[in-house]
């Protein structure tokens, strides 16, 4: 256990900061399962901007790396064109 009054509340700070990052990734690996589920252009055109910005703001926070970011993106919007 940590001897600090820093490193305590490092700890407490980590276990915020890994709670938000996991229930965000989450969320948008959700988001991206229904946008490669759905069937109608029109819905996924309309889904596809809300989960690219999701996707971007993983990447920025480093939670998901910045080429892997790309890759669901450029995935994404070809899923939605060939629909």
């Amino acid at each position: 256990m940590a001897n600090h009054k820093s490193a305590l509340k490092r700890i407490r700070s980590n276990e915020k900061k890994r709670v938000l990052n996991r229930y965000q990734h989450k969320t948008t690996r959700n988001a991206i399962k229904a946008l490669r589920l759905s069937t109608v252009k029109s819905e996924a055109a309309a889904k596809l901007a809300s989960v690219i910005s999701m996707i971007d703001k993983l990447a920025k926070k480093n939670i998901i790396h910045d080429n892997k970011a790309s890759n669901l993106k450029s995935k994404l919007t070809k899923h939605v064109n060939k629909l």
